[in-house]
């Protein structure tokens, strides 16, 4: 089988070699497709990807955001299975072919596993946000994911054929696309959740998240209104005050 990663890229040098080094690093029973998609960094984010170009595809051209640049990865993407990677990022080692072997089993048409959160020097941080998501994760129900976002984005795939019919991200979104299309993949089927960490997000001061986290968890709040039906607008009530609650947690983390 194919996995095929896609990796939005712009200015992002301080991190990205690590982001590429821990994808092509990933051995095991399955054929990997890699695709950078570069949006005219100025930094030397291209001079990078260029040291690694025979391992993997790359483009350098102007988009309209981070979506965009992931839409397009997928549109050329051939993998059987999809995800993708943000360019401060990284994979641990062996977690691409924990999803192999998972879809080996019974092809899923989407699933996820653990992820750690990291500083920029790559040590393990807010264990205790990990610790409650992890705890989430295990409880997997589309109404518990309407309450909150706990599925994490770096450590997330999905089946072609799941692709091909809940169609690409939102480019409309800026912080909320990988949880709006949880939301869009849930509503159509069941994940498969697999109980090992196959990632690290990276938290650091110039990311979107931990820079803007009022923003951000305000448009996951209005996410989860916008996809929630009938009875499950009380899922929705409990996901607001979710996110009071993430603001003021945050102004101590």
């Amino acid at each position: 089988m194919k996995i095929s990663v896609i990796t939005p890229s712009f200015n992002q040098g301080t991190f990205i070699e690590r982001t590429i080094t821990s994808v092509l690093a990933q051995q095991g029973d399955f054929e990997l497709e890699y695709i950078v998609v570069d949006g005219l960094s100025t930094d030397d984010s291209v001079q990078i990807i260029r040291k690694h170009e025979s391992h993997l595809t790359w483009l350098s051209e102007k988009d309209d955001g981070q979506s965009d640049a992931i839409n397009k990865g997928f549109r050329i993407a051939t993998g059987d299975v999809l995800g993708w990677l943000n360019s401060d990022d990284t994979y641990v080692p062996g977690a691409l072919d924990t999803v192999a072997a998972e879809y080996g089993r019974a092809p899923f048409k989407w699933c996820f596993g653990n992820c750690h959160i990291i500083d920029e020097h790559d040590r393990e941080i807010r264990a205790c946000i990990t610790r409650y998501k992890v705890a989430q994760s295990r409880k997997y129900s589309f109404a518990r994911l309407l309450r909150r976002d706990f599925v994490p984005q770096p450590a997330t795939f999905f089946s072609r054929a799941a692709y091909a019919e809940t169609g690409g991200l939102d480019t409309n979104l800026y912080y909320s696309m990988d949880y709006d299309y949880w939301l869009r993949l849930g509503r159509r089927y069941p994940p498969v959740y697999i109980p090992r960490f196959l990632a690290n997000f990276r938290w650091h001061s110039s990311s979107k998240n931990a820079s803007l986290y009022r923003g951000a968890a305000w448009e996951t709040y209005l996410t989860a209104r916008r996809h929630a039906q009938g009875r499950e607008r009380l899922d929705v009530f409990m996901h607001y005050w979710h996110y009071r609650a993430l603001c003021l947690l945050y102004r101590f983390l």
